[in-house]
């Protein structure tokens, strides 16, 4: 052969993935290329089946899995309907999580992901009425602790109140989701002697990084804030577990 020849382009790999998981796949696309909503009916399996040009067996295992997720329910006689379109199952995993009683660290480590994100979003695009927002939280956390209280109210409104400065409507309902978590791992935290007036002036810091649309500040303020009180409650658990404790 020719070396002058063009090179052939190399064979794309086979996918090694069980059928049903590619036919899950499609079904997922399907859904929202449709934007089908709960309680909309799905084709029969007959239907997908021939779509799709695998067995029927294929469609019944890729329904299974979908079952088992939540995302799709199976009504005998009637046909397969969605439960819940696939983005709505990130929230509910949040709360079950929470139900099990998810250990503080992996909470907090979620937030500083989360939280990190929305004060970088926050410094570009929080509004006056958000940064009117932020500025009543920190006021409303200060007479809380002038009144020798933890501040959680108010501490709980800056939260929000960056969350909801960031106007990313997915990052909101995540943080929302989790509220229930959240609020335990900020009261673990602020009823510790020293850290309510520790948490305040953080907050005021990353308010001042927002306000002056600084995002990489308010990103490193946020990240350092909740790292601070990770590193803190971690080394405290681990103390607690020493034997002898």
């Amino acid at each position: 052969m020719s070396q002058d020849r063009q090179a052939i382009a190399p064979i794309r790999p086979v996918d090694r993935r069980p059928l049903y998981e590619q036919v899950s796949d499609r079904l997922r696309e399907f859904i929202d290329v449709n934007q089908l909503q709960p309680g909309d009916r799905l084709m029969t399996e007959r239907d997908l089946a021939r779509q799709l040009s695998v067995g029927r067996s294929s469609i019944r295992e890729a329904i299974t899995a979908l079952r088992a997720r939540g995302e799709v329910e199976v009504r005998h006689g009637d046909g397969i309907y969605l439960v819940r379109r696939p983005e709505d199952l990130i929230p509910s995993l949040a709360a079950e999580l929470v139900e099990t009683h998810i250990d503080h660290p992996a909470i907090w480590e979620t937030r500083q992901a989360l939280e990190t994100q929305c004060a970088r979003l926050a410094a570009h695009r929080a509004t006056e009425s958000d940064l009117k927002n932020l500025a009543a939280s920190l006021e409303d956390m200060e007479r809380e602790i002038d009144a020798g209280e933890a501040g959680l109210v108010g501490d709980r409104r800056f939260h929000v109140g960056v969350a909801t400065a960031s106007h990313n409507p997915i990052l909101i309902s995540l943080l929302d989701s989790m509220r229930q978590a959240l609020d335990r791992t900020s009261a673990t935290s602020l009823t510790r002697s020293g850290q309510p007036a520790t948490s305040l002036a953080d907050h005021r810091r990353i308010y001042d990084a927002i306000r002056s649309g600084d995002a990489p500040a308010a990103a490193d303020a946020m990240l350092a804030h909740l790292v601070s009180t990770t590193d803190s409650l971690v080394m405290e658990g681990a103390v607690k577990e020493l034997p002898g404790r």
